[in-house]
């Protein structure tokens, strides 16, 4: 019997606790660390941050879910991961023990690298639950005392499709309000050109959203780095191509909305041949950590390095389907060690993503989402709008169900020709 724990459960640790049960079956162990027993759906957020959700519509109970497919739940929270001792130490001084782990943590905002930055500063954030609220709470007060709004995201971000999603997001609530007339909105990034998205776009995202911009009276920054951030005014340094000084700018915002640079989690930071030195997970090809052979890791707290140089920088986003991707790659290596055979499995690291804009949006297919790719394709229409409420519906029902792929779901990208794995070379298996 094997004993596999997963660490974390977001999206990724949740669909991986549920597609190692089905590979494994009754037979093996899963066990869940997570702060918390709550599985909240974040790229709900930032319709929260506006009113249009509320924190129960986009949250599950994860421990019904889990006895139910005899996962166990651990909602203390982990203090530190111990690979050398194959040991979670539990906020509390239990630990968990276990023969192969799966780091799906997700990562800790840096809020602190920039002065009066973040929630706990001057800034509003939508990465989690508990920050949309409360962004909400000053998107209420925007509408009674409408001001210039700053939205963006700061140097070393990974994560670029939520700022755009709520820049038009919150470009509809205003409209809605009747106030949009007296918000000057302004768009801020450390992107090297709007529609860069950390990938050196995708298809034409350059000029769709550079069009979507213009149309919604937004202007914008770009290769900006945030020097400081003030109560009403955001202290901006524009840098040219070289990296010099371009342009200084003192911004004033009566609302801010500004994604952090994100880094690996304190329980795992700073672990040798674990981490880099941001504390992101080392992997290979497999999702293998080099130093630690029974760690694998999935989600945004695996280590993957910038596309091309920028004179800010920019992280690499790891979107959702690129993570269930990693999450199907690793149940199978892992059932595979488990019968005593070595990993075969590679991610596709394919994208397929909706970016919403409150009536429209943005759709774009990468495959695979690193460059040169396959597939290279984008489009716009209100039809990305519906897309996304269902999608978000579905997924909040998988996780309600505890399956990580329905059957139909499964047959849907077959025939878009969409996988999650690469094809396996017969002579390559062991």
């Amino acid at each position: 019997m094997a004993r596999v724990a997963v660490l974390g459960a977001g999206l990724g640790g949740v669909i991986m606790a549920y597609e190692l049960r089905d590979i494994l079956g009754r037979d093996h162990e899963i066990a869940v660390v997570n702060k918390g027993s709550k599985y909240s759906f974040v790229p709900s957020n930032p319709w929260v941050a506006v009113g249009w959700r509320d924190r129960e519509s986009i949250e599950v109970d994860l421990a019904p879910v889990f006895a139910k497919r005899d996962i166990a739940l651990h909602p203390e929270g982990a203090a530190r991961l111990h690979p050398a001792e194959n040991r979670i130490e539990l906020v509390g001084g239990q630990s968990v023990s276990y023969d192969f782990l799966v780091i799906a943590t997700g990562p800790d905002l840096a809020f602190d690298e920039i002065e009066g930055f973040g929630p706990e500063g001057h800034t509003q954030s939508i990465c989690h639950v508990d920050h949309a609220l409360k962004a909400k709470e000053a998107f209420d007060q925007l509408v009674k005392n409408p001001g210039p709004v700053i939205i963006g995201a700061a140097q070393g971000a990974s994560c670029y499709g939520p700022a755009y999603e709520f820049t038009f997001v919150l470009d509809k609530a205003l409209r809605d309000a009747k106030v949009r007339d007296r918000v000057p909105m302004t768009f801020v990034t450390a992107e090297p050109y709007v529609g860069h998205l950390g990938l050196d776009g995708v298809g034409d995202t350059k000029s769709l959203l550079e069009s979507e911009m213009r149309q919604h009276h937004v202007k914008w920054v770009t290769n900006a780095r945030i020097d400081k951030v003030e109560a009403g005014t955001m202290h901006v340094s524009e840098l040219a191509d070289d990296g010099s000084l371009k342009a200084a700018h003192d911004l004033p915002f009566a609302y801010s909305m500004i994604l952090p640079a994100f880094r690996g989690v304190a329980a795992v930071r700073g672990i040798e041949g674990l981490t880099n030195p941001r504390g992101f997970i080392l992997a290979d090809r497999h999702q293998r950590n080099p130093a630690f052979r029974n760690v694998f890791s999935v989600g945004v707290c695996v280590a993957i390095p910038p596309v091309g140089k920028t004179p800010v920088p920019v992280g690499v986003p790891k979107t959702g389907f690129m993570i269930e991707s990693m999450v199907t790659a690793t149940a199978h290596n892992i059932a595979r060690l488990v019968d005593g055979r070595e990993p075969d499995a590679e991610a596709t690291w394919n994208a397929v993503c909706l970016a919403d804009f409150g009536d429209g949006g943005v759709a774009f297919v990468a495959q695979p989402q690193i460059p040169p790719r396959n597939v290279n394709w984008s489009s716009s229409g209100k039809w990305v709008h519906a897309a996304k409420i269902g999608f978000e519906k579905y997924f909040l029902r998988k996780i309600r169900i505890g399956k990580s792929e329905p059957f139909y779901e499964r047959l849907a990208l077959q025939a878009l020709g969409i996988d999650k794995l690469k094809a396996i070379k017969v002579d390559e298996r062991t």
